[in-house]
């Protein structure tokens, strides 16, 4: 009792040095089960993950269904089999010949054209039926597959995609159900049942038909190619298809349309893009063949193999190992000429090993822990006493070399040619990068050196030609527009394209997990919610795993279709990339991806939001087995989930776009603290993912301070190993003119005068300028136009004529030579 009652005193007596002492106890403890966190994180392997356009088939057909609409599947079979067994009696759909399946599939087509709605409804439910693949005579998920493919292209062949067009335009403009939406308390899957079955069917059209097989006859690639033609094509309403759906988004997040089932818009326009435009593949293809058009030397790798040849590096240390570090570094400072043995022994190993570099891990004084397995013996000068010297040893091992060619823009050329001649010479010459006269042999070397690795990009030569017809309008010539699928959507989108952008980013915003539920906010699970409430724990975990996985996917089509279009955009034309990224930076996007961010982003890539037994086509084929609570809590026994890791790499990437040479919106990611939160993605274990958070860390880092680099040299070496070179560019250290304050706003709105331009310039025939418009020389024609006289001109007619014409002497003799 007593020792009870004197513990119990200890904190009201306690003074600040024995609290002190206390706390310090307190955090070594926490300290050593943080490290032991860290050590056992850092043992974690690579995850196995392959960046693409989109995931496996199955996968991307599976993710358009909620698993509240799993009832709906019977309900379809229904439908169609009402009506089948009305006109085939003895056979099944998958007995019948191909001429019997088209005059079926007419026949439900001409059903589509019915006004009772119900009626409609039932045919779209048989037609949705067969887009997934008549599931009921189906053994396996292959076979299911096998009759999706087939009957998508018997679909379309029928003019299955039109029709739905024309009734998705009806839905859309159906005000009867908006009003009816926007007055209910509370909506739910019921109130997008049409918009549903025909997104349904739309979405498994289009991601079955983009989907190369090798086996695929010449009608059916031919198919492809008209169907790719014509959902680029401005043939739905004038416009692309998918200035139709970025209309949806817009109307939904507008409030006048909340029923629209936005998961399923979002996924059908990311696909239509992705089908239309082209993936990364057919980006590097078109980038090629644009560099041979303009002259440019080919590129100097291929940026998706390299990206996938990268390894991982191990992940940054936690504060707690900082902490530890600085109480042993006392101990360890007379023990600095040891270090060098460490180096020598350090060159007997491979320095590629993973394993090495963990021993090595908190050693360093500088140990921001072993972000890089590759560590570069060079590299440790910072951190290390200088050797004694001695002879070359033959056991030294270098890194086979940087993954990337170092490249230079002639800007950077210029700047070094003018800074070496005003110090030996004491004159400048301007934009001359030739004249190289006085400048010492040295000075000589450097200057071939980076002309050997001078990059011209595709959108320098575009600013230079857009910047050539400015200046010369008329003798400049008429600019030839390669009406592209690109071109087309970019004409479409660009009256709207600030609210569509606007429109993206709101749902984003209401998507990401970080973000809190308020009454503003838009309700993006109008297409997850049932009409009655779960009442069991058992249907609560099941909703949530839904509700969960219904905003990881919505996060992974928004990012994926920013990132396709901004990079088809610079493709295209730099200045429509510009617009768009421009008007994504108004709208808040670099904070909103910080934001994002800052959450556990371990615990977002490894979230196990989904049921594979509830996925299509697997429940279809499979009887069901009986979930319990602990089976869903338990969830997939994954490494990690793909959309997540997918949907964080598209958002770094596009962070990456908006900030690369636009030194405001670098101070952006300064202003807005992007360091530590960029540092924690870090601890993800996947190669292309830590090189694009590595890339944001290394246009910032002049900016963050000496005391920051001193203290991440280890961030610092993986940048350098990981990042491409640009010579002469003094990222590490701001002693460059770029680390200086300027005028931010300047910049940006220069850069939008440009666009301003360009828009007007290329795609408003209306607003020619009247400096350039052709003058009327003939006197019949001036004396013949008719001319709109003001009221008050009329009135004083007659004071007009005395004051200017009467009044006047006239010279007629000099008038008529």
């Amino acid at each position: 009792m007593d020792g009870g009652s004197n513990s119990g005193n200890i904190g009201g007596i306690m003074n600040n040095k024995q609290r002190t002492m206390l706390s310090n106890k307190s955090r070594v403890e926490c300290v050593r089960n943080q490290r032991k966190d860290s050590e056992g994180f850092s043992e974690s392997p690579d995850l196995e993950f392959e960046y693409a356009d989109t995931d496996k088939w199955a996968a991307e057909l599976s993710e358009i269904y909620s698993y509240t609409e799993g009832p709906e599947f019977i309900l379809n079979r229904k439908c169609f089999e009402e009506d089948f067994r009305i006109h085939v009696t003895d056979k099944n759909w998958t007995e019948l010949d191909s001429a019997q399946h088209r005059a079926h599939a007419m026949r439900l087509l001409d059903g589509l054209e019915v006004t009772a709605r119900e009626k409609r409804l039932k045919i779209a439910r048989a037609i949705l039926y067969i887009a997934q693949g008549t599931f009921a005579e189906c053994a396996s998920e292959a076979e299911v597959q096998h009759w999706m493919r087939y009957n998508a292209f018997l679909l379309l062949d029928v003019g299955t995609f039109s029709a739905l067009v024309e009734l998705l335009n009806m839905e859309i403009d159906n005000s009867a159900a908006c009003s009816s939406a926007v007055r209910k308390p509370a909506i739910s899957l019921a109130d997008s049942t049409d918009l549903r079955i025909l997104l349904n069917i739309m979405y498994i059209m289009v991601e079955t038909i983009q989907q190369e097989e090798p086996m695929d006859s010449l009608e059916w690639k031919a198919a492809r190619d008209t169907f790719k033609t014509e959902l680029g094509s401005p043939l739905y309403n004038n416009e692309p298809m998918s200035v139709m759906l970025f209309g949806m988004v817009t109307k939904f997040c507008s409030g006048h349309a909340p029923h629209f089932p936005m998961k399923k818009v979002l996924l059908l326009l990311w696909k239509i893009i992705l089908f239309t435009l082209g993936g990364f593949e057919q980006l590097l293809n078109i980038k090629v063949l644009k560099r041979e058009e303009l002259g440019l030397p080919p590129l100097p790798e291929d940026s998706i193999r390299v990206v996938r040849s990268m390894r991982a590096a191990s992940p940054p240390a936690s504060t707690s190992d900082l902490l530890e570090q600085q109480q042993k570094r006392a101990r360890r400072e007379h023990k600095a000429l040891i270090k060098q043995d460490n180096l020598d022994a350090f060159n007997e190993k491979d320095p590629y090993k993973a394993d090495d570099a963990r021993e090595d891990e908190y050693d360093n004084d500088d140990s921001e822990n072993a972000l890089e397995p590759e560590s570069f013996p060079l590299e440790r000068d910072e951190v290390m006493p200088l050797p004694l010297p001695h002879p070359p040893c033959e056991r030294l091992s270098f890194p086979k070399g940087l993954p990337w060619a170092p490249k230079v823009r002639e800007k950077d050329i210029e700047n070094f040619l003018e800074s070496s001649r005003s110090k030996f010479i004491g004159y400048t010459l301007g934009s001359d990068i030739d004249t190289v006269v006085g400048l010492p042999r040295p000075i000589h070397e450097s200057i071939k050196t980076l002309k050997q690795h001078k990059y011209v990009s595709i959108a320098e030569i575009q600013m230079a030609k857009e910047e050539e017809y400015q200046k010369t309008p008329l003798s400049g010539g008429e600019e030839i527009i390669d009406m592209c699928a690109t071109e087309l959507l970019y004409q479409g989108i660009l009256p709207s394209l600030p609210q569509y952008m606007i429109a993206l980013l709101k749902i984003l915003l209401a998507a990401a997990p970080t973000s809190k539920a308020k009454t503003d906010s838009i309700n993006i699970l109008a297409d997850v919610l049932p009409e009655e409430m779960p009442t069991t724990v058992l249907q609560s975990m099941k909703l949530g795993v839904d509700v969960n996985r219904h905003k990881e996917i919505i996060v992974k089509a928004i990012s994926a279709i920013l990132l396709l279009l901004l990079k088809h955009f610079k493709l295209n034309h730099v200045y429509q990339f510009e617009y768009m990224a421009q008007h994504l930076v108004f709208a808040n996007c670099i904070p909103l991806i910080l934001k994002f961010f800052n959450q556990n982003i371990m615990s977002y890539i490894t979230a196990k939001n989904s049921i594979s037994v509830l996925d299509f086509p697997y429940c279809v084929v499979h009887e069901l087995p009986e979930l319990t609570a602990e089976s869903l809590e338990a969830g997939e026994n994954n490494q990690f989930c793909w959309r997540n890791l997918f949907s964080c790499i598209n958002l770094l990437r596009i962070l990456n776009k908006l900030t690369k040479w636009k030194h405001s919106r670098t101070m952006m990611l300064v202003v807005f603290k992007s360091a530590p939160i960029l540092k924690r993605a870090l601890k993800v274990k996947q190669a292309m993912m830590q090189l694009y958070v590595l890339k944001l860390l290394k246009v910032q880092t002049k900016y963050l301070g000496r005391q920051w680099r001193k203290s991440n040299m280890k961030t610092m070496s993986a940048i350098y190993q990981k990042v491409r070179h640009r010579l002469n560019d003094d990222w590490a250290y701001g002693n460059d003119l770029d680390a200086r304050p300027w005028d931010f706003q300047a910049e940006e709105c220069a850069l939008r005068a440009n666009i301003e331009r360009f828009n007007s310039r290329r795609y408003d025939k209306n607003q020619t300028n009247p400096d350039y418009l052709p003058v009327d020389n003939c006197l019949q024609s001036v004396l013949g136009q008719s001319v709109d006289l003001p009221e008050d001109f009329q009135i004083n007619y007659d004071l007009w004529l005395e004051r200017e014409v009467f009044s006047k002497p006239i010279s007629w003799e000099e008038l008529l030579h």
